[in-house]
């Protein structure tokens, strides 16, 4: 795609060259007045320095279909072009000079001309929510005043009241120039300062090169270019309502984690790992099937909003905690939500969304998937094989294999290496120790779910890793049993408070009393009460508990 690079002057900016406009998936206008006033200020500096030099404003990034044609549809530079009309437009309103309020006029405002028919538009044309405001009060000679009267009661929405406060501070700052001053202004914004304008008919190319940039404002989501697709693409009466749906689950959801789901909902529809980038590969496997056939309201209605509710209760884990099947779905997100990896959000996704209504569904659903995770995780299976694995079990789903799909099963292989590494040094793995030490506790507690509210949790050795050479804990191992047993799980516990380097050394008896009970501000971990009742720490106690709390856990994730 033809990339273009230029510098322009505001007259050229500001003229019929360039017909601009914001596109839907755009943030809204949110400058300050600081931010507008630091502008002025820079064109001030520049308005007594010499008056031959140029002075550079920055960049804007463009979509622009037809590179001969005016549409230009703004990726970066919203928050500059909208300041700066509303600065041009109050050096229009305050000018003393009839000759040099028109050339301003006709910055802001192309002029229409009456005889043939044609009427007056903006230059700029905010998004849909902002348009006809800024049209109306900054872009329509002489309205300033009133828009400067408005209460906060009278502005629909923040940008609303960014522009009334914008125009005010610009207009009390001019007001107190010359009218000279004011003039000289307006020439310098006119012949003298540029903008760099970088344009491209491909909005992926527009997107990357805005990001390269590193250009000031938020950075876009691929999400936001999906919106403006989705909702371009429908009737005039329906955008408003749709826009509003899909602003209200972005909100729902939150910035990042909304733009993360169209990753699960691309993995979900196209059942492939992505190999290109989702700007591209997101309107090929979901969106087209939705806005090429005439029916974007469908994508919303049947994809995104139902999605977003089920994702949402996925990271809220908020069902009805009154009743006893819905508490058991929240029990078992909880439990997946403290995975390393995100992997698995796709096939629970589809579960919450297309068996919304069947508690009893996801509760066996969500057992079986987090035995799954829960193996691969123990097992350390990386990326490529995991999400492979996922994969599988989402073409069964889509097959109708539901709760029996073949995809959950574990060969006898996988099943006898999960048990290896329940049996192994386990502290030795960050992600492994602490995931299987809190679904151990919950077992061992017999309260399914429970979810502690500690800001810190811990795991902590009984028998330390480097005992004093005069402690009890060289008398009762011998230095291979210490080896041996020190990270396996029979030696690890849970606390809620940070390790104290000096107390880990401490022999048993004192190490119970002053580091692991209750009187020592330890919350009771059923992991770390069962410690506490043990009379010495020996290796055949050690022994013992492996069994035992090795055992629960093959019997909880079924590894026999």
């Amino acid at each position: 795609m033809p990339l273009k690079a230029h510098e322009h002057p505001l007259k050229k900016i500001f003229s019929a060259d360039f017909d601009f406009a914001i596109p839907h998936y755009q943030r809204p206008y949110a400058w300050g007045t600081e931010q507008a006033l630091q502008l002025l200020d820079d064109l001030e500096d520049a308005l007594v320095r010499d008056a031959a030099e140029p002075y550079f404003l920055g960049s804007l990034v463009l979509v622009k279909p037809d590179e001969n044609g005016p549409r230009a549809d703004v990726i970066d530079g919203q928050q500059r072009l909208t300041t700066l009309s509303i600065m041009l437009a109050v050096l229009r309103d305050l000018a003393e000079n009839d000759e040099v309020a028109v050339v301003l006029r006709d910055m802001v405002l192309e002029p229409g001309v009456a005889l043939d028919g044609i009427k007056a538009k903006p230059r700029l044309l905010l998004r849909d929510q902002d348009s006809g405001f800024f049209a109306t009060y900054v872009q329509t000679p002489g309205r300033l005043d009133d828009l400067l009267k408005l209460g906060d009661h009278a502005l629909a929405n923040d940008s609303h009241r960014a522009i009334r406060d914008n125009a005010k501070a610009l207009r009390e700052r001019l007001a107190s120039w010359t009218d000279d001053k004011r003039s000289a202004l307006a020439a310098l914004a006119r012949n003298r300062t540029f903008l760099v304008v970088v344009s491209t008919p491909d909005l992926a190319s527009a997107h990357r090169i805005f990001s390269v940039m590193n250009a000031r404002g938020l950075d876009l989501e691929p999400s936001d270019i999906f919106k403006s697709d989705v909702i371009g693409s429908m009737d005039a009466a329906q955008q408003q309502e749709y826009a509003k749906a899909w602003e209200t689950a972005e909100q729902n959801l939150g910035r990042a984690t909304f733009a993360d789901l169209f990753l699960h909902i691309r993995m979900m529809m196209a059942k492939a790992r992505g190999q290109r980038e989702l700007l591209i590969e997101f309107p090929q496997q979901v969106l087209d099937a939705y806005v090429k056939n005439g029916e974007p309201t469908s994508f919303i209605d049947d994809m995104l909003i139902p999605y977003a509710t089920a994702y949402a209760h996925l990271l809220n884990q908020d069902y009805d905690e009154h009743d006893a099947a819905w508490s058991k779905v929240n029990n078992w997100l909880r439990r997946l939500v403290q995975l390393d990896n995100n992997d698995w959000r796709p096939p629970a996704l589809w579960a919450l969304k297309n068996h919304d209504d069947d508690p009893a569904f996801l509760d066996a659903f969500l057992r079986r998937l987090e035995r799954l995770a829960s193996s691969m995780l123990l097992r350390r299976v990386y990326t490529t094989p995991r999400v492979t694995r996922y994969i599988e079990l989402l073409k069964q789903l889509d097959a109708g294999a539901g709760v029996d799909a073949a995809a959950f099963d574990l060969t006898a292989d996988e099943k006898q290496e999960t048990r290896e590494r329940l049996d192994g040094e386990l502290y030795k793995v960050q992600p492994v120790r602490k995931y299987v030490l809190l679904r151990l506790d919950e077992l061992l507690a017999n309260a399914p779910g429970v979810s502690y509210k500690h800001k810190i949790i811990s795991v902590e050795h009984v028998l330390p890793r480097n005992p004093r050479n005069d402690s009890q804990w060289v008398e009762d191992f011998t230095e291979d049993e210490r080896i041996f047993w020190t990270h396996r799980l029979a030696n690890l516990l849970l606390l809620n408070r940070n390790k104290n380097s000096q107390a880990q050394n401490h022999d048993f008896a004192t190490k119970k009393e002053k580091y692991f009970s209750p009187a020592a501000g330890i919350t009771g971990f059923a992991l770390t009460t069962s410690v506490i009742m043990e009379p010495v720490w020996t290796p055949d106690v050690l022994e013992r508990r492996q069994a035992e709390l090795t055992r629960i856990l093959v019997k909880e994730w079924e590894l026999n």
